[in-house]
């Protein structure tokens, strides 16, 4: 049936009519989803048919439009090697994006062909960087559609993703630049419309990318016989203590190295005879040293402060710049993961650094000012380093979380976030997290578990019957491709289907029009046991999507294939498809859930015994009495 269907299409798409090539058109991209139909259509060279009427340069608008969504859909199929197209058809294809006035569809299915082009071979992304720059990609970032804007950020990540080295310095300027932060920001980032999942991931890919520039720095060791590398160490010295380099006739050497070893002791490094030593450390390597040198020359008054501020203080009360600054670059570049690939499903971009082209040094600046006011606060000594570092580092990440959208507002939230407020904070976290452990205590919990169990299983499968939208995973990202499920209310029948469009609330289980009876699950797998998971080269070395994928098996070799959107859906679906099938909860979401749930449970029944103590052990039996004479007797 499908070959029949493929070859009509074949020849209806070759027609002279332009009626009847557009509705064939249309067909072909809604038949293209489909594994089996694209097989057929490629064995029939119908790969090549679209590349030549692409190249012909004939079709425009709709014909286009349905011409390259039929190409993107049979492609994200992964039968067909990128490698094997022409460059008049790349050149096409760019010429589309660069053209200021471009129908919308056409754009969007373009900038996708080159995402693709790029993220699958090295070769065509040497082609597509000739016939495409960044500044021809920016006017599609100043329009209102979020999907171009996402799709042209994507293109961004992937030029930048697959540039050899040389070339990566030079792109990562030409996005440092004011004009393209400052569209990102106010088009994107700050635009009235909320930024969905796949723009936060791009964002976030961008962001990653442009730290990870810092890595060369972050795993280069100082040399300390560079001499360009140590007057660096002379201009930190000479900015703190506004002195001069001496000349040589200036005193006795003994004397110059007893003034630098004291100047350098003040300014906090291990090493006081020769700092740069310090820097042999990666990481952080030379990063540190940049990061002092930035805040040295660009905040100038507070370096000062910091520096002779601790000078003065008792040699163990001294707050060490120098080794302060080593440990807090390191931190802060496990903390944004410099160095790292993006991962595929992470989303956590944080606006503020968009906002400045030195975004990562100014970051360090506010930083190294709250690690100097932290330790005044917890009067730490040098003993209390490792301490105070890790306070510093709460205090970070816990104003990180709230995405300040300027480095500011970064500033402002740390300035609430004061040593004796993370001590209230974690003080609150322990009493909401305290476990009690004696022994009537673990009795109650044990009782009370089966009750707990019970109402976990009955949400799970609530949630079931609401029913998930779950996007059909292909070789590239892609936001158009859905199927629902849904369990009947009677929990006796999965109801499933296609969907044309993300649906914006429940979608009624009689208009999807599969089903599976519960009845004939036989089991249910997960991870790498899945058959998706087999078939799929890519999707197999995907670690994200690996933790997602979950497969029914029924009747004897059949399986409903699931990849979850996220890790909450994974849980709640495999954890209600295992009760259904009266198998243990065993998600990781299932114990948190029982934690939470315990805890509070017992909190509210220990209410009334606050302030008493519970004993370890159950009071004794009294012995028996006498005689029972004082029993009274009702009749």
């Amino acid at each position: 049936c499908s070959a029949q269907v493929a070859q009509q299409l074949h020849e209806r798409i070759q027609s002279s009519s332009m009626d009847m090539k557009l509705d064939a058109l249309k067909d072909l991209a809604n038949s293209s989803r489909d594994i089996t139909f694209a097989q057929e259509f490629i064995n029939l060279d119908g790969i090549s048919l679209l590349t030549q009427m692409v190249e012909s340069g004939t079709d425009f608008g709709d014909l286009l439009s349905f011409t390259l969504t039929a190409f993107v859909e049979l492609m994200d199929h992964g039968i067909v090697s990128w490698d094997t197209f022409s460059l008049a058809f790349i050149k096409k294809i760019a010429s589309y994006v660069c053209k200021s006035a471009m129908d919308t569809a056409v754009l969007q299915r373009s900038l996708a062909i080159l995402e693709s082009m790029v993220l699958n071979s090295q070769d065509l992304y040497q082609k597509v960087a000739q016939e495409i720059t960044i500044g021809q990609l920016i006017p599609h970032l100043q329009g209102t559609d979020q999907d171009i804007q996402t799709y042209t950020i994507a293109v961004i990540n992937a030029l930048f993703l697959k540039s050899p080295e040389e070339k990566r310095q030079e792109m990562a300027h030409i996005l440092a630049q004011k004009q393209l932060r400052s569209i990102i920001l106010s088009n994107v980032i700050r635009s009235n419309k909320p930024i969905n999942d796949e723009m936060a991931h791009q964002l976030y890919v961008l962001q990653v990318l442009t730290f990870n520039l810092l890595e060369d720095r972050m795993m280069t060791k100082m040399d300390p016989q560079d001499q360009a590398q140590r007057d660096i160490i002379f201009e930190l010295r000479r900015i703190a203590f506004d002195v001069e380099c001496e000349s040589n006739n200036s005193g006795s050497i003994e004397k110059r190295k007893s003034m630098y070893t004291r100047d350098y002791k003040k300014l906090g490094f291990i090493n006081h005879v020769n700092p740069a030593v310090d820097f042999t450390q990666i990481p952080p390597g030379m990063l540190a040293l940049d990061n002092m040198l930035y805040f040295a020359r660009h905040h100038q008054d507070a370096y000062i402060r910091i520096v002779l501020e601790n000078s003065s203080r008792e040699d163990k009360h001294e707050c060490p710049f120098g080794r302060s600054s080593i440990e807090l670059t390191k931190m802060l570049c496990e903390i944004l993961k410099v160095g790292e690939l993006p991962s595929e499903n992470c989303h956590d971009f944080h606006p503020m650094f968009f906002t400045h082209d030195r975004s990562f040094e100014e970051f360090f600046c506010i930083c190294i000012q709250l690690l100097n006011k932290t330790w005044k606060e917890m009067r730490a000594t040098s003993e209390d380093f490792n301490k105070v570092m890790q306070v510093v580092k709460e205090q970070i990440t816990r104003a990180l979380t709230i995405k300040p959208n300027s480095l500011d507002q970064f500033k402002s939230r740390l300035q609430n976030l004061s040593y004796t407020e993370i001590l209230k904070l974690r003080q609150s976290e322990r009493m909401n997290q305290e476990d009690f452990q004696s022994r009537p205590i673990l009795e109650l919990r044990e009782k009370i578990q089966p009750e707990i169990m019970e109402l976990i299983k009955q949400q799970r499968l609530n949630r079931l019957c609401e029913g998930t939208c779950f996007r059909k995973i292909s070789s590239r990202r892609r936001q158009d491709k859905f199927w629902y499920c849904r369990l009947s209310p009677n929990h006796k029948v999965l109801h499933y289907g296609d969907l044309e469009e993300s649906p914006q609330g429940e979608v009624p289980h009689d208009s999807l029009q599969d089903k599976l009876p519960v009845a004939d699950i036989k089991a249910v797998v997960t991870g790498k046991d899945c058959p998706h998971m087999k078939e799929k080269g890519a999707l197999k070395q995907n670690k994200e999507v690996l933790e997602l994928a979950f497969s029914v098996l029924y009747e004897s070799d059949e399986y409903l294939n699931f990849i979850a959107p996220d890790k909450h859906e994974y849980c709640v679906w495999t954890d209600g498809l295992n009760a259904l099938l009266g198998k243990e909860m065993t998600s990781e979401f299932t114990r948190s859930d029982m934690d939470t749930l315990l805890n509070m449970e017992m909190k509210l029944r220990l209410l009334d015994l606050e302030n008493i103590q519970i004993p370890e052990v159950p009071p004794p039996i009294p012995k028996e009495p006498s005689n029972y004479d004082f029993v009274y007797d009702c009749n």
